[in-house]
């Protein structure tokens, strides 16, 4: 069985559940094709085709004051991670586990995850679809399981990331 088909096996019963997926192809001109560019005013993450497009994804980005900006790169590729939670989120809510396994619904990483080099930071699914499209998270990017997926198998480790205001 090839990786790809693996991948898509195993997210499959993650996803059977239904989560919902808004991304759409929308005009973009800024960037190269396969870079990801992240609006946090907008809260919309954007994939760039190279031909005057970009496929436009709805996300959760950082709340005030835990928010960041400027380049990262895609450092690793992870399906239906474990999470450990970062010492200010574990500083904040002390009752949390210090590991949550992959695939359990109280994990926030959802169905799959894009981590970002220099930091703790990733691009993920979530546990808490309503929270899409809010400032919600300590950092990382929150997309619906159905488009962290589709994103996941459309990028590679070293795509670079910007994070503009």
């Amino acid at each position: 069985m090839s990786r790809r088909v693996s991948i898509a096996v195993g997210l499959a019963a993650t996803l059977a559940a239904g989560a919902a997926s808004a991304r759409e192809v929308v005009p973009f001109g800024e960037g190269a094709a396969g870079t990801v560019v992240i609006s946090v005013s907008q809260r919309k993450l954007y994939l760039v085709n190279g031909d005057g497009t970009a496929i436009r994804y709805p996300v959760a980005v950082g709340k005030p004051g835990k928010q960041w900006f400027g380049t990262a790169t895609i450092d690793g590729k992870y399906v239906a991670p474990a999470w450990s939670p970062p010492w200010e989120v574990k500083r904040d809510n002390p009752r949390l586990p210090n590991v949550i396994a992959g695939g359990s619904p109280h994990n926030p990483m959802g169905a799959a995850a894009m981590t970002l080099a220099g930091g703790q930071y990733a691009i993920h699914g979530t546990n808490r679809p309503s929270s899409i499209g809010t400032w919600a998270s300590y950092g990382c990017i929150r997309m619906y399981n159905q488009d962290v997926v589709d994103l996941y198998e459309r990028v590679d480790v070293g795509t670079p990331v910007y994070m503009t205001h």
